[in-house]
């Protein structure tokens, strides 16, 4: 939990994200709904109203390799920053991020008391990956601290918290959203099986990014290449094992994945973008 009180002049999407790091009453839950009713909510309902219903889960499978697909051709900020961003720069990017990284799935867990037992069980491998098998030095929020480290950046969460973007702010806050508010758990579903099943190939342009300007701590993105691979195939038995318990809207998991692909890509771009300008 963050033991810090938004300021008047905080942007909605900061103090959404101190809320939900924050102790839990019924002031503070009252808070983030309303906060979520003027962003989330509109955003669901744009995409559920210009998304046809899906037949089931084998078409949500061709969906989302398509959405990959098409991701995996890259894009203009993904290339600058592999290819010519400086030393500073990527530090930046960096930056930008590093509130995720500091914070890497702890917002997953509420989603598994909403999940049938063999659901869970594949999301919770999941997870103790993401927990580095309880080895603190291979835990991905460590191996962010590392990189921090060698970029002479600061260690704390707190000191990232004005410094972090409106987008970046999103990104992290639809995954509270989606793990303890959302009617349904099919978009949180969705949208971590996208994140996984994308990350291998849009980490690959931070490591070679890493690679091209000599930074040895990139460990946090070469990690993601190979653990996203098996979480990817997790995530797929995640769902299959909910659509045997429980019945499946393959539509909301496709809602899902759109959303989480639009905020990260929006983060992504814009803090690319910021760099450019800044550093």
């Amino acid at each position: 939990m963050l033991n810090v009180t938004p300021k008047p002049a905080d942007s909605p999407h900061k103090r959404l994200f101190l809320h939900n790091r924050a102790l839990q009453s019924s002031t503070v839950l009252a808070r983030i709904e309303d906060l979520e009713a003027a962003w989330i909510d509109p955003l669901v309902e744009d995409l559920t109203d210009r998304t046809p219903p899906l037949a089931g889960r084998a078409e949500w499978k061709e969906r989302l390799a398509g959405l990959l697909a098409l991701e995996r051709t890259g894009s203009p900020a993904g290339s600058y920053l592999a290819e010519k961003a400086t030393r500073a720069q990527f530090a930046h990017v960096v930056r930008e991020f590093a509130l995720d990284g500091l914070t890497e799935a702890q917002n997953f867990f509420p989603a598994i008391p909403r999940l049938p037992i063999r659901a869970q069980m594949a999301v919770m491998r999941v997870l103790i990956d993401e927990f580095g098998c309880g080895n603190l030095q291979q835990t991905h929020s460590k191996l962010y601290l590392d990189l921090l480290a060698e970029l002479g950046l600061p260690q704390e969460l707190e000191s990232f918290l004005d410094t972090t973007g409106d987008e970046t702010y999103a990104f992290l806050n639809v995954f509270y959203w989606l793990t303890q508010r959302a009617a349904d758990v099919e978009y949180f579903l969705g949208a971590l099986a996208y994140l996984e099943a994308s990350i291998p190939d849009a980490f690959t342009v931070q490591a070679r990014a890493c690679a091209r300007l000599g930074i040895a701590r990139g460990g946090y993105y070469t990690e993601h290449l190979h653990i996203d691979t098996f979480h990817m195939r997790e995530m797929q038995t995640a769902i299959k094992e909910y659509e045997a318990a429980r019945g499946l809207d393959a539509t909301k998991l496709w809602i899902g994945a759109r959303l989480l692909s639009g905020l990260i890509g929006g983060a992504f771009d814009a803090a690319v973008e910021r760099a450019r300008e800044v550093a």
